[in-house]
């Protein structure tokens, strides 16, 4: 089936001078193999195969010191490619959360993607507390959600966070939670303001549980996205139809949702 307009949800970027080596890094964490070099020219190319207008595309601060430059560049990116919507990112050992929200803010920036395992935290630690208190109410979150060896970003200790922090809007990666789809449904699934999306899953799951995620959970609160440089377009946009959803289904996961939520135009 041809689609007129795909949003990409979940896309990583990296400055052209480490891309490679950033995407082996990611790589070689989950021993899987890059499909592609994390640089934006690759992105745009892979993705206008599926018709891609639109990307969300993000990066990760695994230090402290690299937080304003990977949102500068994130913003700097954005800026010089309209079919762009950025996110920032945060670390938990940070100080002036706020600040830094603020700027994230007015440089254009949507949300913040934060991932446990690389930032080497656990969801539902109270060092979290001030970032979420900070984005609630403001900014979405992407949350890199379920690892097949850790808790830290288990699905249930998101659920934590989302009681203690009503009004804090998170995309939970991956159904909710990369390889662990039954605590997803356990503890994620129809809750207030948590969207899923569909990257890096669809490869090993049970066709039959992703769609009885998508509908038990809302197919109006699920996003398309890729985990790009991780997986081809066309071949994540192939392991999507063969869920065989609805064509209403459809145009709410593959962009309507994305739009919706990213006030986008």
């Amino acid at each position: 089936m041809k689609y007129d307009k795909i949003i990409d949800a979940h896309a990583h970027i990296f400055p052209p001078q480490i891309a490679f080596k950033a995407a082996g890094s990611i790589g070689a964490y989950y021993n899987l193999k890059m499909f592609a070099d994390g640089t934006i020219e690759s992105l745009l190319k892979n993705g206008k195969e599926i018709s891609v207008y639109k990307y969300l595309v993000h990066s990760t601060a695994t230090k402290v010191g690299q937080i304003q430059t990977i949102n500068n560049f994130i913003a700097d990116s954005k800026d010089e490619n309209t079919c762009f919507i950025g996110f920032g990112t945060l670390h938990p050992k940070m100080k002036k959360v706020e600040s830094e929200v603020d700027r994230i803010i007015s440089l254009g920036l949507k949300g913040v993607k934060l991932h446990p395992e690389f930032q080497q935290f656990y969801i539902d630690d109270e060092s979290m507390f001030p970032i979420y208190a900070a984005l609630e109410g403001r900014l979405p979150i992407l949350m890199h959600t379920g690892d097949s060896v850790k808790t830290s970003s288990s699905p249930k200790r998101l659920a934590k966070i989302l009681e203690k922090f009503p009004n804090l809007v998170v995309i939970a990666a991956h159904f909710g939670g990369y390889d662990m789809w039954d605590e997803s449904i356990e503890y994620l699934v129809g809750r207030k303001n948590v969207y899923f999306d569909t990257c890096s899953s669809l490869f090993k799951m049970d066709l039959d549980k992703a769609r009885k995620i998508i509908r038990d959970h809302g197919a109006d609160k699920v996003l398309f996205g890729t985990d790009y440089p991780m997986w081809s377009h066309i071949n994540e946009l192939k392991r999507f139809e063969k869920l065989e959803l609805t064509d209403e289904e459809c145009e709410l996961i593959l962009h309507k949702n994305a739009e919706k939520l990213l006030g986008i135009e």
